[in-house]
Parts: structure tokens; C-alpha cells; sequence
């Protein structure tokens, strides 16, 4: 991968003359290839990662094993474009192994959360089967550590 999105991944608001410094580039030349990577496609975006229980927000986040029959002309694209399309869903993701969607919702409850899968995620044509967990606590979201605290240099000793 170029360094240049790396650098971007790890910290998208970095001055442009400080990613220039860093892979002996002019800033215009960072410019420029930004730019072309936001136009082409292959930047889609930029977040902001958030600690919710600094902010007070009481979303539930749920993490959602999905199986399903695949289609015969589009596998498993077709029904995976179509959960993605849902409101509620933050990620959707095509798994190996003993399921084949891996889909992060948020809701206001756990109740807003079960409506969805009830009456919207499982009723899915070719869908065959949901297992449904709830975070109850983010340590690292996206590589960034959201617990700031400086743990001991090492763990104590009991006798």
C-alpha cells in the first residue's frame, strides 16, 4: 500500500506539509495524489472515532453472525448489498468459516436492536439463521486505544 494512505489511515488530519516532510515529498505533490485518491475511489471517506461513554451516547452495538443461502448468479453479493442498505447497519462483512455475514448494527435499545433482526434481518429471503452478541465495553476501535489510562509497567506480584 502507498505510504501515503498508511499515513492517512493512522492520522487523516495531518498537515499536508507534515506528510510531505515525512515521505520526501513537496505538499502540492501530497496534494495532488489525495486528491486523485479521493476521485478515483480509493479514499471513500474520513472518520472521527469517538469515545461514546465520554460523549454519553447509549447506543447498542450488536454484532450479527448471518448464514445464508447464496443466489445462483450472484452468490452472495445480491443479499449482503441489500443488509448493507439498512440504516442500522454500520459494517457488513463476508466471513469464512461457520457462518457468511458478520454485520455490526447500532439501535437506541436492545429492543430497537431485536426489531431489527426479527422483523427485518431474519425475515430476508435466504436467510437461514442469525446469532446476535452485544458490545458491552470498546477497549480499541479502528487501531485507536480508547482507554487513556497508563496501566502499570508491569503486573504486581502476589505471594
Amino acid at each position: 500500500m502507498d505510504p501515503l494512505l498508511t499515513l492517512l489511515q493512522h492520522d487523516a488530519l495531518a498537515a499536508r506539509a507534515d506528510l510531505a516532510a515525512q515521505l520526501d515529498l513537496s505538499p502540492e505533490e501530497v496534494a495532488r495524489r489525495i486528491a486523485a485518491y479521493e476521485a478515483d475511489g480509493t479514499i471513500l471517506g474520513y472518520q472521527t472515532i469517538i469515545d461514546s461513554e465520554k460523549v454519553g451516547d447509549q447506543f447498542v452495538t450488536a454484532v450479527i453472525e448471518v448464514k445464508i443461502t447464496p443466489e445462483r448468479e450472484g452468490g452472495f453479493d445480491r443479499l449482503a448489498e441489500r443488509i448493507s442498505q439498512f440504516s442500522q447497519v454500520t459494517s457488513c462483512y463476508l466471513m469464512s468459516g461457520g457462518y457468511d455475514l458478520l454485520v455490526f448494527i447500532e439501535g437506541k435499545s436492545l429492543r430497537e436492536v431485536a426489531t431489527f433482526v426479527s422483523e427485518k434481518l431474519s425475515t430476508l429471503d435466504r436467510v437461514i439463521s442469525t446469532a446476535t452478541r452485544f458490545r458491552l465495553k470498546a477497549y480499541k476501535e479502528n487501531g485507536v486505544q480508547l482507554s487513556r489510562a497508563d496501566a502499570p509497567a508491569r503486573l504486581a506480584v502476589s505471594p
